[in-house]
């Protein structure tokens, strides 16, 4: 048994060879010690690691867990964050989301910012950790909101993200005004088909109605009440759902923009408060 059998493994899986070869790394720094900085100073990986990663392989193979809830950590922004089949696993597509979000709270000195439908709770503390601004992070879910205090206060910034559970704006309270309001809704259509791995996911972060727009509409109706004068709305889109969004934010949004993630997707659209 040697290295390349185990990522022989997990390709014939079908896993592709590189994120084969990254989750390897992951279970090897996690659960073996063994880091980079070994595999570059030369130091041999002992049957103990291999039999260690075969072992996790072999049950990450057994049911098509993904590898960070195994781990039990994603890697997100430069911080890890504790995840369970409770929570979402924070993607590559989230940290634009968030990057332009930070970019904006920066240039028009946002204090506030509310994050709908939280998660782990990597949106509303990368925020809160890179900012000024303070964040409420709300979920309908019980279990994530355990997750996302768990996270917090990992970073020790529980008094810059504080979280509550609540369906939408449901426990928001008519006085509770905020510069931003920012959500990764869920928007994948009911019906779809998705990869084994991602089944093991909240299906109640990652479907919707109205072919995926059902969040959307609800959250963009309701923003204008929720957000201070010239307040933005900052969402993560669904594949093939930017010209339908944006059709809903002009209605109370000016300015509304789309950004494209690196495969050429519109994946981010963002606007500001139309203010009558």
């Amino acid at each position: 048994m040697n290295i390349q059998t185990i990522i022989k493994m997990l390709t014939n899986a079908g896993i592709e060879e590189r994120e084969a070869k990254k989750e390897i790394k992951m279970l090897l720094e996690h659960f073996c010690n063994y880091t980079e900085k070994d595999e570059i100073l030369g130091h041999p990986l002992t049957e103990e690691h291999l039999k260690i990663v075969e072992g996790k392989v072999k049950a990450r193979l057994s049911n098509r867990t993904p590898v960070q809830y195994i781990i039990g950590e994603s890697y997100f922004m430069g911080e890890f964050f504790k995840v369970t089949p409770d929570v979402l696993i924070p993607r590559q597509e989230t940290e634009l989301l968030v990057t332009k979000a930070i970019e904006i709270i920066k240039e028009n000195n946002i204090k506030t910012a509310l994050d709908i439908g939280t998660g782990s709770g990597c949106i509303a503390c990368t925020i809160a950790n890179r900012t000024n601004a303070v964040v409420l992070g709300v979920d309908i879910s019980s279990d994530a909101l355990r997750i996302a205090l768990d996270n917090v206060t990992r970073l020790g910034i529980n008094n810059r993200a504080v979280f509550r559970k609540s369906d939408l704006f449901s426990k928001i309270r008519e006085d509770e005004k905020f510069d931003m309001i920012i959500s990764n809704p869920p928007y994948i259509p009911i019906g779809t088909e998705l990869e084994p791995e991602v089944k093991h996911e909240p299906q109640i972060a990652l479907f919707a109605n109205e072919n995926g727009l059902e969040m959307y509409k609800k959250i963009i109706s309701d923003a204008p009440k929720f957000l201070n004068k010239d307040g933005w709305l900052i969402f993560e889109l669904g594949i093939g759902e930017a010209d339908s969004v944006k059709a809903y934010m002009n209605k109370y949004f000016e300015g509304v923009n789309i950004i494209k993630d690196l495969n050429g997707i519109d994946r981010i659209i963002y606007g500001r408060l139309i203010n009558k």
